[in-house]
């Protein structure tokens, strides 16, 4: 049986905030890591994400960097299988489970926003979860009850597109619709358990958060502006800075929100953080 579809105009409903959330590495936080504590502050930061929210979300949005179309896409399967794109990790990661349900409701109530803002977007029956989605949201909603829908990054990844898109879905956060971005806020594999990159992630880090917590023309300037950002080249190479863009995209949905860095750890010598709107 399907989710029946909420009312688009739900005037009870309280203003979900949006997020850009770390996901971690791999299935790290269903596994041992050495050091055996390297995920523990992420992964409790994860679980008390929906004690923060306003009220239960009839639905979430989530937008993974491992997932990128020329055109956004949207999956829009009732029971999206998993995708465990991770390799060489233990067998037992590759039996993990997320019994989450699809949302098509929602997949075309997306559609029908970013198309009434002029963005082309296609719905994907057969696309399933991968683990930019299914890993953390099992660390944030491990009951699997609240349906999902995942959107695709756009190929390309202009940091002005994805914000413009994040700004086509703002009515989805009053209709009880949470919407998270699952990134790395510094993503580069040759950097990770690098000493040498602990300064350099900070830098970027810095500068990240003041962006972020900057008033809304300033911090969508300065979000589409990101490559020319202090360590940004470092911390986010060319053609792997796709886990950065989902935050382009929540950045925008927040609308006038103000944003604020809600969690930041050292992992693997470098600083990961995570940011909330609203």
């Amino acid at each position: 049986m399907s989710t029946p579809e909420p009312s688009h105009r739900d005037s009870s409903a309280t203003r979900q905030p949006v997020w850009y959330i770390p996901h971690g590495g791999g299935p790290c936080f269903f596994m041992d890591w050495n050091p055996p504590d390297a995920w523990h502050a992420m992964q409790r930061f994860l679980q008390g994400i929906s004690a923060q929210l306003p009220q239960r979300p009839q639905a979430i949005v989530c937008v993974s960097a491992h997932w990128i179309e020329p055109t956004f896409g949207m999956g829009s399967g009732e029971k999206p299988e998993l995708i465990y794109d991770y390799y060489g990790f233990p067998p037992h990661t590759y039996q993990l489970r997320y019994p989450v349900a699809g949302a098509p409701w929602l997949a075309q109530r997306l559609k029908e926003l970013l198309n009434r803002a002029g963005i082309p977007a296609n719905l994907h029956p057969t696309r399933g979860f991968d683990h930019g989605m299914f890993i953390p949201l099992k660390v944030i909603f491990p009951e699997a009850d609240i349906p999902v829908v995942q959107l695709s990054l756009l190929a390309g990844l202009d940091p002005q597109a994805h914000l413009e898109a994040g700004r086509a879905l703002v009515p989805l956060r009053d209709e009880g619709v949470a919407i998270v971005g699952s990134g790395m806020s510094f993503h580069n594999m040759r950097g990770y358990g690098d000493p040498r990159f602990g300064p350099i992630s900070d830098t970027f880090d810095h500068w990240l958060t003041a962006a972020v917590e900057a008033d809304q023309e300033i911090r969508d300037q300065r979000l589409i502006q990101w490559e020319q950002a202090p360590a940004a080249s470092l911390c986010h190479p060319s053609r792997a800075d796709e886990h950065l863009l989902p935050l382009m995209l929540v950045a925008g949905a927040a609308g006038m929100d103000s944003g604020r860095r809600v969690f930041s750890d050292r992992v693997m010598e470098t600083t990961l953080s995570a940011f909330r709107f609203g």
